[in-house]
């Protein structure tokens, strides 16, 4: 353990307790989800581009995004998760453990952002069809798209920076797989200074109580709009529909807001890991598969894809 002037210069991250071969098999798993979830988001994004219809309209502009972002999420903690399981070297230097911190809670709040984007997205398409095209422009969906990443990292700037500034005596062991502030706010030295501790509250709640508030309403206005309007035909596709996006909505509001909009934090450590765990790597696995799985669009574009390689292939065996 290291100090300077009775502050830790390192941490160790504690991650899952368990033995070599428990070890080695989460290692396979952890492997196996991180690959599939960089393969299917990229495989949307490569989609979106490749195909003029998808690439024109806006919710797969915004999914496109989406699956990009996604990919710096489970980037942000996933590979050194899978360095500390394949090689037991758990120790991380101060700077890198709170770059970390940030990156993590950014690319977090980013996908609040984002999630409420997409929720507009459907609002006006099926509350207001007649005014969608103009207002949801392909100029307008990339400015939806950087007012997430703008926000989303801005949003925790000053917590982060505040609770850097905290002493931290000892011990250094952070009791989870990853920089949290939880384990991390455990490790201050006493008395625990409130300024940085109401400032992470606050931005928690705000970002995701705000989005879920925001998610909610417009949902709630669409299902209202379709209960209303539409035939008994159209009205199940659209169910169909809205189905999979509140489905990712819940996957991630659900425990993030069980783990963070709370001001104590007394969650038991393992608790909290597999729940960061499920909305770190499992959600940008199932994500792609719950927007695209029953998804025409998406089939046919894969369709038209597959049918121009084929005709590509052809014309190179006959030249």
């Amino acid at each position: 353990m290291e100090f300077t002037n009775g502050t830790v210069q390192e941490f160790v991250l504690q991650g899952f307790e368990v033995g070599q071969l428990q070890r080695l098999l989460l290692l396979a798993l952890f492997v196996l989800l991180y690959l599939f979830a960089m393969a299917e988001n990229l495989t949307i994004i490569t989609l979106v581009h490749l195909d003029t219809h998808l690439s024109r309209l806006p919710m797969y502009i915004l999914l496109s995004n989406f699956s990009w972002l996604e990919i710096c999420y489970v980037t942000s903690t996933m590979p050194r998760l899978l360095f500390d399981l394949a090689l037991s070297n758990k120790i991380i230097s101060f700077r890198s453990c709170f770059l970390q911190f940030y990156i993590f809670f950014s690319l977090g709040s980013t996908e609040c952002f984002f999630l409420s984007s997409m929720a507009l997205d459907r609002y006006l398409a099926i509350c207001h069809p007649l005014r969608y095209p103009q207002i949801m422009s392909p100029n307008f969906c990339y400015a939806l798209v950087a007012a997430s990443w703008v926000l989303g990292f801005l949003a925790y700037i000053v917590p982060v920076t505040l609770i850097s500034k905290m002493s931290f005596c000892g011990p250094n062991l952070i009791d989870h797989f990853l920089c949290d502030p939880g384990p991390i706010l455990a490790l201050v030295c006493p008395p625990l200074p409130k300024s940085p501790l109401i400032s992470l509250i606050f931005m928690d709640i705000v970002v995701i109580l705000g989005n879920i508030v925001f998610a909610v309403l417009s949902y709630g206005s669409v299902i209202v709009t379709l209960m209303k309007n539409s035939s008994q035909g159209n009205r199940g596709k659209s169910f169909s529909t809205i189905s999979f996006h509140l489905l990712v909505v819940t996957l991630y509001y659900g425990p993030a807001a069980g783990m963070y909009v709370k001001p104590g934090g007394e969650t038991d450590s393992n608790v909290t890991k597999i729940v960061t765990l499920f909305y770190t790597a499992i959600t940008p696995f199932l994500n792609p598969m719950i927007y695209c799985l029953r998804n025409n669009q998406v089939k046919e574009a894969l369709g038209r894809l597959w049918r121009r390689k084929a005709i590509f292939l052809k014309r190179r065996v006959t030249t």
